[in-house]
């Protein structure tokens, strides 16, 4: 005879259990994947109106073919050359074709430059990715400290002092900092160059000018948000057990303050980006912002396309991947959804 032994059933809290916890998890899980998918649809929707406003709106500035010929050419020429550049076809027919290269990232020949539009962009976009870098890592570096600083010290000297940098940030036009600096750092002191493209000092001005915003709406976000935080009854008990300002700040206080800075912080990447446009104006700086103002002053439709869903799908995706954080840094969020 054979004996038969029968394992424990598992328990609702154990793998395998088919108990109410393994329907939460199962049911948590189902959450996540359709947030993350209602993201997704909504970025690709985003960008997609975004291709059709710029594909159509691009063509209200002229003919770019009156800017790619002398002015003594005759109408031959221009339809020749109007339909070597696929210029003369129907509109939906061009349209259509835009949009089935977007997923390939193909978005046709400059018509300036003669070469692939891709190809054009790919030359510019480290400019603008190197610029953006050393503008995040100035408004980190100090609007965090700054932030924090005001904070600790609500109502005090340097409260007030932060906070007036903070006016001063969001009430000054970029290009003006720029302008500025210019002529304090590379006129006045001869300290920084003015122009140019390669080396650290090049990029010590751009990054400063535009930082300079971000770094007065994060700055005022942080310390807002940390005020509130401090008042909250688990600081209160932190103190309470003898806690020193500097730990319940950084190991109680700014987790919790942190989700709505790392929300601005996502969106000023593509501000830092979008905004690059005027300050590499400025700075003669070999990015896709100078790249954008070029094409649209020769008309460039599929330069000026590409640079627009460029921009496009940087605040698109930072905006995505932000809102995707959140799950991981406040499972009260994850839950909720």
């Amino acid at each position: 005879m054979t004996d038969v032994t029968l394992s424990p059933a598992p328990s609702a809290g154990q793998p395998g259990s088919t108990g109410p916890g393994a329907a939460a998890r199962r049911g948590g899980g189902g959450r996540v994947l359709r947030m993350v998918l209602t993201r997704v649809g909504t970025a690709l929707l985003v960008l997609l109106c975004t291709a059709t406003v710029s594909f159509f709106l691009v063509r209200l500035s002229g003919d770019p073919v009156k800017l790619l010929l002398p002015p003594d050419a005759t109408a031959h020429q221009e339809a020749t050359l109007r339909a070597s550049l696929g210029l003369d076809r129907p509109l939906i027919t061009q349209y259509l074709d835009y949009l089935w290269g977007l997923p390939r990232f193909d978005f046709g020949n400059s018509l300036f430059y003669n070469e692939p539009v891709s190809r054009v962009l790919a030359d510019r976009l480290p400019a603008t990715l190197e610029l953006a870098a050393g503008a995040i890592v100035v408004t980190l570096g100090v609007a965090v400290p700054a932030g924090i600083v005001a904070a600790m010290r609500r109502g005090r000297a340097a409260d007030r002092g932060v906070m007036t940098g903070v006016l001063l940030g969001q009430s000054t036009p970029p290009f003006w900092v720029g302008i500025l600096l210019i002529l304090v750092f590379a006129v006045g002191l001869h300290a920084l160059p003015a122009s140019g493209y390669g080396t650290f000092a090049n990029l010590v001005l751009p990054s400063v000018t535009l930082a300079v915003y971000s770094v007065a709406v994060v700055a005022r976000l942080l310390r807002s948000s940390l005020i509130d935080v401090l008042s909250s009854d688990h600081i209160r008990t932190a103190r309470a057990k003898g806690f020193g300002p500097l730990k319940i700040i950084f190991v109680h206080a700014l987790r919790n303050a942190s989700l709505p800075v790392i929300t601005v912080v996502g969106l000023e990447v593509g501000s830092l980006l979008g905004g690059a446009i005027l300050t590499e104006q400025v700075f003669s700086w070999p990015g896709v912002g100078q790249l954008t103002i070029e094409a649209i002053s020769n008309r460039d439709f599929p330069l000026v396309q590409a640079t627009v869903m460029f921009f496009a799908a940087v605040f698109v995706v930072v905006n995505l991947l932000v809102d995707l954080s959140y799950s991981l840094l406040d499972p009260r969020v994850r839950t909720s959804r």
